[in-house]
């Protein structure tokens, strides 16, 4: 059974390309377009590994990150901040917060899939 990665970003060209990028490596996708989306799609779809955008509407990746550690369903799945936002303090609040990764756009796609496999124990 494939790993399960859920996109939680409100840019469609980033999604489209996330998207495209992790099913070609054999993982299962969905996506979220806000952070109420997001948190419906941990509960509905439970993947291994969450790609997380702070900039999301109604909920932003900070408290989206948070939830997820905060509760115990929920612990396993592996948070990788992928933000415009790269200031020492927001890595810093994102790392506290539990993000496994913190990482700024724009990125390698190549590094971007490397950091996921790591994550993912592949």
């Amino acid at each position: 059974m494939p790993k399960r990665i859920l996109i939680a970003d409100d840019e469609p060209n980033i999604v489209i390309s996330l998207e495209f990028l992790m099913q070609h490596a054999g993982y299962e996708v969905h996506s979220a377009a806000d952070g109420l989306e997001a948190l419906r799609e941990l509960d509905r779809f439970r993947p291994d590994l969450i790609l997380l955008d702070i900039m999301l509407p109604l909920r932003d990746g900070f408290e989206v990150c948070q939830r997820i550690r905060d509760d115990p369903a929920l612990r396993h799945v592996k948070i990788v901040m992928l933000t415009a936002k790269g200031r020492e303090v927001e890595v810093a609040k994102g790392l506290a917060l539990g993000a496994d990764l913190y990482i700024t756009k724009p990125f390698a796609t190549r590094e971007l899939l490397a950091s996921v496999r790591q994550l993912l124990g592949e």
